[in-house]
């Protein structure tokens, strides 16, 4: 199974291809072939994960001849690890369920092929990415992931706030991915290659230096930063939230935003080798995760909220992956993807029955749609770290990792930003599902084709923490990264616990006992909070502004100075024409007063030159 792991990527570029051809002709017939090529992706990919489970089972990697450049020779191809398998799998897995809820989602869509078009383009996309054997191969489907997201982001292209959102977030990225560029590029100049597994041999040998591996993995990491939503560039993650809203989930959950914690991951043998690295990872991480989290506990639209919630989660994997902790940076990565993609798909779910984002026009949603409400109350459980779902198992195994790695500081962080966790996400179940009505919509539940697939995600939320059990940190460390588990101190589980618990119980007594929604503008550091730190304001103040301004400088140089010249050099050819259509005016006497001004003038120029002579 794993010499056929190319058809993973395969059947949505096939979707891609027909829907391009035929979609106007399928109408929302295009959902079916949309399904039915990611099934048939998840079947391959389930059977490929199945057949790397056995812990003996080597990494299967197959190139072929690409370019030869001088004595250098570029491949593409395809590499099976256990990393990247268990990736086919959740990529497949989410997708598969976002296309299945789409169908009832998008319903009466009038660019309803349009989307499923972008659906597989974005999919095969990743999937590329994450069977790539090199850097190179997966630098250009990193990049058509960022371009795969601009059109989904920008689906709603007629509404001012997509068409900005999805320019911020292809530009944000593109600073991140320059990073990345430059450090794929500096390591090839060095070892030659862009091999992960030549690298890595590298790296291991001793033949790029100390200084050099800190530089070349600290711009990896600029690249995941960007397409990963860390702080500094956070900002295009939540505006992403105007597209429509299976697309947050696809993007949120387990594709585009993971993909850079998925890099650090592919490459953490580089990132292991310099302390320094290791350190900016997980300060990054760490400032990230508390610092998206005490944002999302007083935003009021439901997907920003979540929005802010994947912001700090993968703050959390960084946080983990910078602390030595591969097995628990993976896990969480693993564990997330279903729970955020059910939280998003619920709040697609609730913002199809009652038309508004806005928490405050909603409550008492919970009567009426009970199946959405019992996903949302297990998703929103899971991602508390509630002892016994997915999230506490991984969250914990994070918190762990962290103390043991020495950063006390960035432990009392997470656990902070896990207490916040709790909070916003039931601050949210209470203002939703609680109370009393502040709508007028005729709530009803979705149909199947969504409520099927959040079942779905749901039951993996609440048992995907167990694979821990059975021998997950041995496997996923199988062949190629040298990691430990770590079996941190019982006190850790504990006060993992009694953050979970704090957050809900603060949260009931805030929202949940009277389900009370304040009015009035923001004060203080509410303010400060809904306002999002004013970090977007300061980047337009920075950034925008100077070099909007610069723009205008140089427009007003183009136009004045250069076009000024240009219009000069016009103006003096039509002056000479001029002159010369003057001359030559078709009358026989000016043509004989010219010949003989001229012979004249001829004659007194070989004169005055024999007499000078």
């Amino acid at each position: 199974m794993l010499e056929n792991a190319w058809l993973v990527p395969l059947f949505p570029l096939i979707s891609f291809v027909l829907l391009v051809a035929f979609g106007r002709q399928l109408k929302e017939g295009a959902a079916y072939v949309g399904i039915v090529s990611l099934l048939s992706s998840f079947i391959v990919a389930l059977g490929i994960l199945f057949e790397r489970l056995g812990h003996d089972a080597e990494n299967y990697i197959q190139n072929f001849n690409w370019l030869t450049i001088g004595d250098k020779t570029l491949t593409v191809g395809f590499e099976i690890t256990p990393l990247n398998a268990l990736m086919l799998f959740v990529v497949t897995l989410v997708s598969l369920m976002v296309h299945i809820y789409s169908k009832g989602y998008m319903h009466g869509d009038e660019r309803f092929p349009v989307f499923y078009t972008y659906l597989s383009l974005f999919t095969f996309s990743m999937l590329s990415l994450v069977i790539s054997p090199n850097l190179l191969q997966a630098f250009i489907f990193w990049e058509l992931v960022g371009a795969a997201s601009f059109l989904l982001i920008g689906f709603y292209y007629f509404k001012p706030s997509a068409r900005s959102a999805a320019k911020k977030a292809f530009i944000v990225t593109r600073i991140g991915d320059l990073g990345l560029l430059i450090g794929i590029s500096l390591l090839f100049w060095q070892v030659g290659t862009f091999e992960y597994a030549g690298v890595f041999e590298a790296v291991e040998q001793g033949l790029v230096e100390p200084g050099f591996i800190t530089l070349t993995a600290i711009l990896i990491f600029i690249g995941a930063i960007g397409k990963s939503g860390q702080f500094p560039l956070h900002t295009w993650l939540p505006d992403a939230m105007e597209g429509p809203t299976p697309v947050s989930a696809l993007i949120h959950a387990a594709t585009m935003v993971a993909a850079g914690v998925y890099l650090v991951a592919r490459t953490f043998p580089l990132f292991e080798a310099s302390e320094t690295a290791m350190y900016v990872v997980a300060t990054v991480g760490g400032f990230t995760a508390i610092f998206a989290a005490s944002i999302g506990l007083v935003q009021n639209d439901i997907k920003r909220v979540l929005a802010y919630s994947t912001v700090s989660q993968l703050g959390y994997m960084m946080l983990a992956l910078g602390s030595a902790g591969f097995i628990a940076g993976v896990f969480h990565l693993f564990t997330h993807a279903f729970f955020k993609a059910l939280l998003f798909l619920t709040a697609g779910s609730v913002i199809h029955a009652v038309h508004t984002q806005n928490i405050k026009e909603m409550g008492g949603l919970g009567k009426e749609m009970k199946i959405t409400r019992a996903v949302f109350l297990i998703g929103a459980l899971a991602i508390s770290g509630f002892p016994g779902l997915a999230g506490f198992f991984s969250k914990d195994l994070i918190l762990m990792s962290v103390y043991e790695s020495g950063h006390v500081t960035l432990f009392w962080m997470a656990l902070i930003a896990a207490v916040m966790t709790a909070f916003y996400m039931f601050r949210l179940y209470f203002l939703v599902f609680s109370g009393k009505p502040r709508h007028n919509a005729n709530v009803h539940e979705s149909p199947k084709n969504m409520t099927i697939p959040m079942i779905i995600l749901s039951l993996l939320a609440i048992f995907a923490g167990y694979i821990e059990f059975f021998g997950f940190g041995e496997w996923i460390t199988n062949n190629g990264v040298i990691a430990e588990e770590v079996e941190g101190p019982k006190w850790i589980m504990y006060l993992s616990i009694i953050a979970a618990f704090g957050g809900i119980a603060l949260a009931w007594l805030m929202y949940g006992r009277d389900n009370k929604v304040k009015t009035g503008e923001p004060r203080g550091l509410h303010k400060l909070l809904f306002n999002k730190y004013y970090i977007d304001e300061l980047y337009s103040t920075v950034v925008v502004r100077p070099y909007t301004i610069f723009g205008y400088v140089l427009k007003f140089f183009d136009k004045y100075v250069i076009g000024g010249l240009v219009q000069l050099s016009v103006w003096f050819s039509k002056a000479i024409g001029k002159i010369g259509s003057r001359l030559q005016n078709g009358q026989v006497q000016a043509y004989g007063l010219i010949t003989i001004i001229g012979l004249v003038l001829l004659l007194v120029s070989l004169t005055a030159g024999r007499l000078l002579g």
